[in-house]
């Protein structure tokens, strides 16, 4: 036990303390799973897995109430395993330590999971709580949200028998979300030459790090630095300049996180080593105060490495940078119909030579189904222009907002009383397993909700200790206001 297990309040974070201790990385979700169902278990509640991995709690009606409506309260598992690179740290078998910043809990250099462990916790809280009175409970846990939403896609369409369900996965406190994009990736394959390393070549690790990262979606909008894009902007500047070799290159570690890290392994003739210095130092340098309002800590390193035979042929070499360079990242429309709601975006998200072949991933996400065939058709001819073979990936659906909710009415009354202002009623930039779950469940009713998260899937990733036990609280009126109806 930790000081997380001693906030407020104390039923949700003792379950998340212990949540800090469970390995649960998508698809490594089966420790996790188990402590759902030794809760389940030690409550008598009935609980039902899949063939996906989900697992679905039912707990009834309590506190005298008759209703015969079931609400569904939904969470994901998994977790993004993102650490910083000077951080020693083995997310299969080492605990999330955590650490208080004033009035926000943060991991030490690591993702703190937050991401969906509060909703979790609030889910194991609830199977316990005998104080709140509601209607029959379905607690829904699902697997694999964070690389695909599969365990979603996985549900069968009698797996659950309510009609309305609140998802916990959203990270706005005194907000209800009733949207969501949908979101699909390209994959890119670029088949690179090689040629020996020149005679006498000393070859370095040019590594960039330092930037803030954080979720393709939600963040997408803060314009932070892309560690692969600012890499290869600053190798195609120097090219102009200096002759050099590149024998490997390399950034981002998920799909849905901006990258935060690049590195490429360079190789250089004696004569080439102070110019190529000079001009890289140039070209950060302009990226680095082109970058500094959002990215202050951007840096740089420049070390010795141990000796490539191989490099890539000059011509690869070229098609590889023009590659990286031109490929989007970043904001590319706001909606037409939500002010400030970011349309349709894209995330150059990993890159890895390997095999004799530059593998890229780019994630893009949109609201509108269009918008995203068309950034996806526009990656697709970016790569294939440069001679890289595509295969996009299935994707997955949006969720349409519906402003007539009668489950969003109950939570806005809720809010309004708790909170003293009507909440914000907002659609999100990222994927939701409403818009999966929706397609399956065609009548269902949902709204998503959640306390203040700040910069998931990074390390800075922080959660505000008082909205969540605001969130918690205003989760309980909710499901005594639908006990009403």
């Amino acid at each position: 036990m930790t000081f997380v297990a001693e906030l407020a309040p104390a039923e949700l974070w003792r379950h998340f303390d212990r949540i800090l201790t469970i390995p649960r990385g998508s698809k490594q979700e089966e420790q996790i799973a188990e402590y759902v169902v030794s809760v389940a278990e030690s409550r008598g509640l009935d609980y039902q897995r899949d063939s996906a991995g989900n697992i679905v709690v039912r707990k009834p009606a309590a506190g005298g109430v008759r209703s015969n409506a079931t609400t569904i309260l939904q969470c994901h598992l998994d977790m993004v395993n993102e650490k910083n690179e000077e951080v020693d740290h083995d997310f299969t078998t080492d605990p999330i330590v955590p650490r208080r910043d004033g009035e926000y809990l943060k991991a030490t250099g690591t993702t703190l999971g937050s991401d969906n462990g509060i909703g979790v916790a609030a889910c194991l809280a609830l199977m316990e709580d005998g104080r709140i009175a509601h209607g029959p409970l379905e607690f829904l846990f699902t697997v694999d949200e964070e690389t695909g939403l599969t365990g979603a896609a996985g549900l069968s369409s009698d797996f659950l028998t309510g009609e309305r369900l609140i998802n916990l996965d959203t990270e706005e406190e005194g907000a209800l979300y009733v949207g969501c994009a949908g979101g699909a990736g390209v994959d890119l394959e670029l088949p690179l030459s090689h040629q020996q390393t020149a005679e006498g070549s000393t070859c370095w690790s040019l590594k960039l790090k330092g930037l803030r990262g954080g979720h393709s979606g939600v963040d997408i909008h803060l314009q932070r630095g892309n560690a692969i894009k600012i890499l290869a902007r600053a190798l195609n500047a120097v090219s102009d300049a200096v002759e050099f070799q590149l024998a490997a290159f390399q950034g981002g570690n998920m799909h849905n996180a901006i990258p935060r890290e690049a590195w490429a392994t360079i190789a250089l003739e004696a004569d080439q080593e102070e110019p190529f210095r000079t001009s890289l130092e140039r070209a950060l340098s302009a990226l680095r105060d082109e970058f500094a309002p959002e990215e202050p800590e951007l840096s740089w390193s420049l070390e010795a490495t141990a000796p490539q035979s191989q490099v890539l042929a000059a011509a690869s070499r070229r098609t590889l940078i023009h590659l990286l360079t031109a490929l989007p990242h970043g904001v590319a429309s706001y909606s037409y119909d939500i002010p400030e709601l970011v349309e349709t975006s894209s995330n150059l998200a990993t890159v890895r030579s390997e095999g004799g072949r530059l593998k890229i991933h780019v994630s893009n996400r949109s609201s509108v189904p269009s918008a995203l065939d068309g950034m996806q058709r526009q990656v697709a001819a970016v790569g294939r222009l440069a001679g890289a073979t595509v295969e996009f990936d299935e994707g997955y659906p949006g969720w349409k907002p519906d402003l007539s909710s009668e489950l969003l009415r109950a939570a806005r009354g809720v809010y309004q009383r708790r909170f003293g202002k009507e909440p914000e009623v907002k659609a999100v930039h990222a994927g939701l397993e409403c818009g999966i779950i929706g397609e399956k469940y065609p009548d269902m009713d949902m709204i998503s909700l959640g306390p203040q998260i700040e910069y998931p899937h990074s390390p800075d990733e922080r959660v505000r200790i008082q909205s969540v036990e605001d969130f918690y609280q205003a989760l309980g009126e909710v499901l005594e206001e639908l006990t009403r109806d």
